[in-house]
């Protein structure tokens, strides 16, 4: 347990050598809060909605909502919630606490997903977990806080009602029947990711360049952090009040057959306060029958080729995690594009 990063880093005066980025890794010089990244209002004109997410997805591949039916109420809780959760005591995470992530439905850990397997380390502690359906789930969730099983229920069944509304309004912005994304949507999990202070955010890093393998992302952050790429530069995502961040990973990219793009991005820390961030990842289910991915078949046309082959998504997976372990693999993409 005394890997955690939340239970030694308070006071510390530098970062440790085994969390030193090497240069190339590292954020390098300030990026400022870019003002161009979308903002939509969820409760607006529905036609004018579609073109605003279709216009993001397809220019940046993240995006921000408001008005969107979480409650602000709901949301400040949960923050307080997971700040509580990451200052329990040591002992009080020992039930959760894992050295490496694999296998558990619910594990604590730091870093990546395998502490003793990395040359360097990232400045944050992970809870993770699954959601749907929570009968299934929230027996091996954390029973400290005492709330925490109620309250993150609650919130996770708001925030997939919230998912399908937003992914209901992707589809129709390409031209796909309601419900197209429900098969390979139906995996939800929780990442909760905790960044303590940080002495010197210049060497460390809260998480790596990465695009992320599911179908879409929503994130709720405290504060700054969260950096996109695009064109080659990187861009700071604006923590909004009571915003989510909705970010796009590989499988809608393909599914579009290219027209929406995946969104690169990354963590910094930060030297003025902790940053939490709760994010809620849909995606293709790896443990219920075999899901077959592919572009729509509506959005392959003789003006519009097949850009990306079919294949499992366990498959996909295995070669993702391969891409991330072994640098200069390149993307993921690269061994599915036609």
């Amino acid at each position: 347990m005394s890997l955690l990063v939340s239970s030694w880093s308070n006071g510390v005066q530098s970062v440790p050598k085994d969390y030193v980025m090497p240069p190339e890794k590292r954020a390098g010089d300030f990026v400022n809060i870019c003002k161009e990244i979308p903002v939509i209002n969820l409760q607006n004109d529905r036609s004018e909605i579609v073109q605003q997410i279709l216009k993001a997805c397809q220019e940046f591949g993240l995006f921000q909502v408001i008005n969107h039916g979480v409650s602000d109420d709901m949301m400040a809780d949960m923050m307080v919630l997971y700040t509580e959760f990451f200052n329990l005591p040591v002992e009080d995470k020992l039930v959760v606490y894992a050295e490496k992530y694999g296998g558990q439905d619910c594990a604590l850990y730091t870093s990546g997903l395998d502490f003793a397997k990395e040359e360097v380390h990232y400045w944050k502690d992970t809870l993770k977990h699954g959601c749907h359906p929570l009968e299934n789930h929230t027996p091996s969730w954390p029973d400290k806080p005492t709330r925490y099983r109620d309250e993150v229920g609650r919130y996770s069944i708001e925030v997939r009602k919230m998912a399908f509304q937003i992914l209901d309004l992707i589809g129709e912005g390409l031209g796909l029947n309601k419900g197209h994304f429900e098969e390979v949507s139906c995996e939800q999990a929780m990442v909760n990711n905790y960044y303590p202070l940080c002495p010197d955010p210049s060497l460390a890093m809260g998480i790596g360049s990465h695009t992320d393998p599911n179908l879409i992302t929503f994130l709720q952050q405290d504060q700054y952090g969260l950096q996109l790429q695009k064109d080659g530069k990187w861009l700071g995502i604006e923590p909004i009040p009571n915003a989510f961040v909705v970010n796009l990973g590989y499988q809608l990219q393909i599914i579009s057959n290219g027209k929406l793009k995946s969104a690169q991005h990354r963590v910094v820390t930060n030297s003025k306060a902790a940053r939490t961030s709760i994010g809620t990842f849909f995606g293709p289910s790896l443990s219920l029958n075999p899901t077959v991915i592919g572009p729509a078949k509506e959005l392959v046309t003789s003006t519009s080729p097949q850009m990306f082959k079919s294949y499992l998504y366990e498959e996909f997976m295995v070669d993702y995690l391969v891409s991330v372990r072994i640098p200069g693999s390149g993307t993921v993409l690269d061994s599915y594009r036609l």
